[in-house]
């Protein structure tokens, strides 16, 4: 597989303008409506799934460090927007790109193969689950192929006719005139409403649509590292096509619950840790919750307020090497307590006296307990 920026034809730091107008250029001369080399229509596949990585931040940044093999281990799809099949070429192009002028007549065809629609599901996970990688099951509702009638929404042994309103075209053309001359206007069949066909017959499963609604359930492996807003893509597992055209996507988007111990910065996890005067000045050791279980750590003699502690290789698999972890990182915070005995009160007036050289000044309240004793 060549070099997606090669392909296109551009530099590594090309902007996103500069890509677009790349892929259009490139879309235009090997387009297979166009272009009729036995090898159009392969690089016409890989110029779409040039563009489609490099237009995408997040997977072009995964590229751009690790290439194919880590937009796989990622989880994203390296398929590219033609993999399940081209049907009618021109067609899935203008949808998915935009209409570049084309103009072939298969695109003109209201029976010609179309991609069925994309789905969104959202899915909560556990702080967890996304940093060490979980199965989940899901349940989605998509448009399936009807078994009754295979998609043809006509009811078995009965077929669907040419529509004699448009002829077959699923347009009709209006011309008006005017006093600046003739208009015409192209509007979609009212009689086929733009399919073609009339169905005399309809389907008594899909009434007529050729298409029904279910319930599927899938289980997905969410990879260790992901973050909130994650999206992952199942390809063809979106609705199903019209015409025998391939199947949409499936897009997860994934919500990840907070923690109430760990926060996350990127692949490192961060936590507080409170700890006395004394610990702070003689040090001590300590134990703490980490993504791996409790832990004992090392505070050192004079820690001040703010000193941050590093357990290394304790935070969040990489996600595209799950092999290489992030940091633990614990800030440690010198409590000050609000309340203590009169036998702390006299060592502090102690220590108070050692580093000041003088004695401390006693509030009202100490002024007034000293007087009943």
């Amino acid at each position: 597989m060549a070099d997606y920026y090669e392909i296109l034809g551009v530099d590594k730091n090309a902007s996103k303008d500069e890509i677009k107008s790349a892929f259009r250029k490139m879309a235009r001369q090997y387009h297979p409506d166009v272009n009729k080399a036995p090898d159009a229509e392969e690089k016409f596949k890989e110029i779409g799934k040039a563009y489609e990585t490099l237009m995408d931040d997040d997977k072009r940044a995964t590229y751009d460090r690790f290439g194919e093999d880590g937009l796989k281990n990622a989880g994203f799809d390296t398929q590219g927007p033609f993999a399940g099949g081209f049907g009618d070429l021109s067609e899935i192009f203008a949808s998915f790109f935009g209409d570049f002028g084309f103009g072939s007549a298969r695109s003109n065809d209201p029976n010609a193969p179309r991609q069925g629609e994309d789905l969104r599901v959202d899915v909560e996970i556990e702080f967890e689950e996304a940093v060490f990688g979980c199965q989940k099951d899901i349940k989605i509702d998509h448009l399936e192929e009807c078994e009754i009638c295979h998609g043809s929404g006509a009811e078995p042994g009965t077929e669907p006719v040419t529509c004699t309103t448009c002829g077959g075209s699923g347009k009709i053309k209006h011309v008006t005139s005017t006093p600046l001359g003739q208009f015409a206007q192209i509007t979609a069949c009212p009689d086929c409403r733009g399919s073609g066909k009339k169905i005399g017959s309809p389907c008594h499963n899909c009434k007529g649509h050729g298409r029904v609604e279910k319930e599927k359930k899938l289980e997905i492996k969410i990879p260790a590292g992901v973050d909130s807003m994650s999206k992952m893509r199942l390809s063809g597992e979106g609705d199903c096509g019209i015409n025998g055209g391939p199947a949409g996507d499936l897009y997860v988007v994934l919500h990840v619950k907070p923690s109430e111990y760990f926060n996350r910065d990127g692949i490192n996890i961060i936590t507080t840790l409170d700890i006395t005067p004394a610990q702070a000045v003689l040090g001590d050791t300590v134990e703490i919750k980490t993504l791996d279980g409790n832990r004992k750590i090392q505070v050192h003699a004079g820690i001040q307020s703010g000193n941050m502690l590093k357990i290394r290789g304790s935070g969040v698999p990489h996600i595209q090497q799950p092999s290489r972890r992030g940091d633990h990182i614990v800030v440690v915070t010198v409590k000050i307590p609000e309340k203590i005995s009169d036998e702390e009160r006299e060592l502090y007036k102690r220590l108070y006296e050692i580093n000041m050289g003088k004695k401390p000044v006693e509030s009202l309240k100490e002024k007034v307990k000293g007087a009943f004793r």
